[in-house]
């Protein structure tokens, strides 16, 4: 076997996105949440970048960051905003050459990172300095503390049950295998099988009947349940010792014997089966409403994640027109420290001082610029919306329009992607309430009075028809297209289907009522 070498020309094309282009479209792309957590990152990790006190007006301090060979450092340019119709990605790349050269000397010297480094954890602290507390530290400390899991809360009730040591033992591990929703999926056998193998493997007898002690004592009734009826005959039997009701037999009936029936809504067959009344069916559904099918749902106190708006869009009268503000009063206003500004360019401060300034008041300006870039792309983008919806702002979901992102993008003067990136994970608080802001660029489809209607707007039309339907007989997928051809709009039938299912619609069947 023989080895060459050999030397080969290739001509091609890359493109690379560098470090700070990719920051700024991260910052572009945060919500407002997300973006607050980001910027009480930068505070507290670059000692030059400060919050404006109320009523200034947040721009930056010039610094005049000129070292001994005269060039400028990227610090003291002064922020702007370029209104035209300029790419925002042409504009992230003339920030990246700004702050080329403060970037190289940070990493420039491992001299000069080893003096950073001392200057950041020593002296120059300014939490250190000041005597103050450590931000940091206080933020751990008041940090809620993890809440005890899901299985936790069951074993802590298991605990306190009067029942022997290797009851309690045999407990713990049958509770281990009780999922989320409160069932005992796993079979018995495995449970016996993977028991600890110090002890004495339990036999399937002894088993159920540790199962039914758990059942018994944990709450909510119904944990512990190895089928669906199983889970709501344990809440029958205890509702049923609490307060005997006539209608609690019935109820019993139609959960052992029909529950396969009831849940496909063939009402008409159970009572062709057991001789009861529709009428005692349905009040009998109507009692089963007291009980879940998922008790360990009970356990879930998650809340959901509060959703604040990025813009608000409003009804200007004097311009009779919608016009869009952001929140911008949600996030603080950012400024460099006049202090170390001065430092930065203070021939007494000792150049490794210097450079870990400079190099500090630069990934502060760069941050500030980010940021206000960030809110001016969206800003413009959130102001075409506010053009292009003014119908949906007025009647309602049926009257919203197509907005391709590339439409946008093309009016914009920017890359689709930037668009993308502008809406993403973000709300806009509007006349019809808070919506997500990507829920309003769709396609659609064109009516036959060749009015474009988004396919948001044909879905509420499909809700509307539905709503109003006879539920005694209502319609089919089939009758539902025709129904939206009668209004101009021409979908497949597979299409309504897909579009019931997204809506939470069920079948025709389903919605039947007797």
């Amino acid at each position: 076997m023989r080895f060459d070498t050999s030397q080969q020309m290739k001509l091609g094309q890359q493109m690379k996105l560098a470090p700070r282009m990719i920051q700024s479209m991260e910052i572009l792309q945060l919500p407002m949440l997300a973006l607050q957590e980001r910027i009480e990152q930068e505070l507290e990790s670059n000692i030059t970048l400060e919050t404006a006190d109320p009523g200034e007006d947040g721009q930056p301090v010039e610094t005049d960051n000129r070292d001994e060979s005269g060039s400028d450092d990227a610090g003291d340019r002064e922020l702007s905003i370029d209104e035209s119709g300029e790419s925002d990605f042409e504009r992230l790349d003339s920030m990246e050459s700004s702050y080329k050269e403060a970037f190289e000397n940070e990493y420039s010297s491992a001299d000069r990172n080893r003096s950073a480094s001392e200057l950041e954890h020593g002296n120059y602290s300014p939490s250190r300095m000041s005597g103050e507390r450590d931000g940091k530290m206080d933020a751990m400390a008041n940090t809620a503390a993890r809440g005890p899991s899901y299985t936790e809360q069951l074993l802590e009730q298991w605990s306190m049950a009067d029942v022997d040591e290797q009851t309690r033992e045999t407990g713990d591990l049958i509770i281990s295998y009780i999922d989320e929703n409160g069932y005992l999926h796993t079979p018995l056998e495995t449970i016996a099988d993977r028991s600890p193998a110090d002890r004495e493997k339990p036999d399937i007898e002894y088993l159920e009947n540790v199962l039914r002690i758990i059942q018994q004592t944990l709450e909510p009734v119904g944990l512990g349940a190895r089928d669906t009826v199983e889970c709501l005959t344990l809440q029958l039997d205890a509702m049923e010792r609490e307060r005997a009701e006539p209608i609690i037999p019935t109820v019993r009936t139609l959960i052992t014997e029909h529950l396969d029936d009831l849940t496909q809504n063939r009402l008409p067959r159970i009572a062709q089966k057991t001789g009861l009344g529709i009428e005692q069916i349905k009040e009998a559904v109507q009692w089963m409403h007291r009980l879940t099918v998922a008790p360990g749902r009970h356990f879930v106190t998650d809340s959901p994640p509060a959703i604040i708006p990025d813009a608000v869009i409003e009804y200007d009268e004097d311009g009779d027109r919608y016009i869009a503000r952001l929140h911008n009063d949600l996030a603080p206003t950012l400024r460099i420290n006049p202090s170390y500004a001065r430092m930065a360019r203070d021939r007494a401060v000792e150049k490794p001082t210097r450079d870990f300034i400079r190099t500090n008041l630069s990934n502060a300006q760069w941050l500030i610029d980010a940021v206000n870039q960030r809110n001016h792309t969206l800003m413009r983008v959130i102001s075409v919306v506010a053009d292009a919806q003014r119908e949906f702002f007025e009647q309602g979901p049926q009257a919203l329009r197509p907005l391709p992102m590339t439409q946008v993008a093309d009016q914009l003067g920017v890359h689709v992607a930037t668009v993308s990136r502008a809406v993403a994970g973000k709300y806009v608080q509007t006349p019809r309430g808070v919506m997500p802001l990507r829920s309003f660029f769709s396609g659609g489809a064109q009516t036959d009075s060749g009015e474009e209607m988004s396919w948001d707007a044909i879905k509420a039309v499909l809700q509307e028809i539905v709503d109003a339907e006879n539920k005694s007989n209502p319609l089919s997928d089939e009758a539902l297209a025709d129904k939206l051809r009668e209004r101009g709009v021409d979908i497949a039938r597979r299409t309504i289907a897909k579009y019931r299912n997204q809506l939470n619609i069920p079948s025709a069947r389903m919605r039947k009522e007797y």
